[in-house]
């Protein structure tokens, strides 16, 4: 697939979104609606301040 579908959310008329970097986003997938870098998602983290308070976590990096 070279380019996304835009068809109605939640089918599979339509791409689904990208939430990482958008350096990294694979073809065929639609940008995120919001702003990764800076809108927190709904664990509250963001790509610029990973939660990073368990062992588990030490693999998450840090942006740019």
């Amino acid at each position: 697939m070279k380019t996304p579908k835009t068809g109605p959310a939640g089918t599979t008329e339509q791409s689904p979104r990208w939430e990482g970097p958008e350096e990294t986003r694979p073809r065929g997938y639609l940008p995120a609606k919001d702003d990764p870098e800076r809108d927190r998602d709904a664990v509250g983290e963001n790509l610029k301040d990973p939660h990073r308070g368990k062992l588990r976590d030490a693999g998450k990096t840090k942006g740019k």
